[in-house]
């Protein structure tokens, strides 16, 4: 029995949240052929809600990079930023210029004024809905595992030396970066799997895209790049396969005899 593990953007979906109908298939045929489907994400809980990516059916889902595990909806683990540590957090990257998004196990929290007519903004405004709340209106009181970060035109160095030790930074390119608590990355999410089910790491494979998938990727059993995925992502691999929207994920299951 092999456990496989699964980033959602990029890897499950596209930017428009369409998923092909032959990674469906592939999961489901992995599944029925005795293996273990989990979802592998940055995104916290409270972002994956998508009805039509849940009724997949996948076994277990590790949120938040690592920050929360579930398996068939029950919670084996779970990090919550203390209050303090998050209050320092939030005065700490807002007085360097960052817009934070911080990210929890059941809303997110964002104020409208940095991200007015910013399309990502507009886009957990449309998924998230009544989900969506701001920072401001709820100050101190955010339950949150991990943050993300309009870095714009900032000093991001001087960021991570005054947080030394509290969070790894994700630097995806010079305007985002994700900030997650010291010690959770997907590849430890992975470990923490594991070891709560009993399973050994060698029979783990994952499937990413991009700079949050790296711990991932370089830690399961094999660890399979998605063709429309970084060169850091595809560096850290075992197997690159084809782009997501040409089957890569079904073609790599295929290559690796699981369906």
């Amino acid at each position: 029995m092999k456990a496989v593990f699964f980033d959602i953007d990029g890897t499950l979906w596209d930017i428009h949240n369409v998923i092909p109908q032959s990674t469906v298939e592939a999961i489901h045929r992995l599944q029925k052929n005795g293996h273990l489907a989990f979802l592998n994400t940055g995104r916290t809980r409270g972002f994956v809600t998508a009805e039509h990516l849940l009724s997949i059916g996948f076994d277990g889902i590790v949120s938040g990079c690592g920050t929360m595990i579930e398996e068939h909806g029950k919670v084996l683990y779970y990090h919550r930023i203390p209050k303090e540590q998050a209050i320092h957090t939030v005065e700490t990257v807002r007085s360097f210029g960052f817009k934070p998004i911080l990210e929890g196990k059941n809303n997110l929290y964002m104020d409208m004024e940095d991200f007015g007519g910013d399309p990502y903004g507009s886009k957990l405004v449309s998924e998230l809905g009544e989900n969506l709340l701001t920072i401001r209106d709820h100050y101190g009181e955010w339950e949150i595992s991990k943050l993300s970060c309009d870095t714009k035109g900032c000093d991001v160095p001087a960021v991570k030396k005054e947080l030394e030790g509290q969070y790894s930074f994700l630097i995806h390119n010079s305007e985002v970066v994700e900030m997650v608590p010291f010690g959770h990355d997907k590849g430890r999410g992975i470990h923490k799997v594991c070891e709560l089910l009993d399973l050994p790491v060698e029979d783990t494979i994952s499937f990413g895209d991009s700079v949050n998938d790296l711990d991932m990727l370089r830690c399961a059993g094999v660890g399979v790049a998605m063709g429309n995925g970084t060169e850091d992502a595809k560096a850290a691999a075992d197997y690159v396969t084809a782009d997501m929207k040409e089957d890569g994920i079904y073609k790599a299951l295929k290559e690796f005899e699981l369906i």
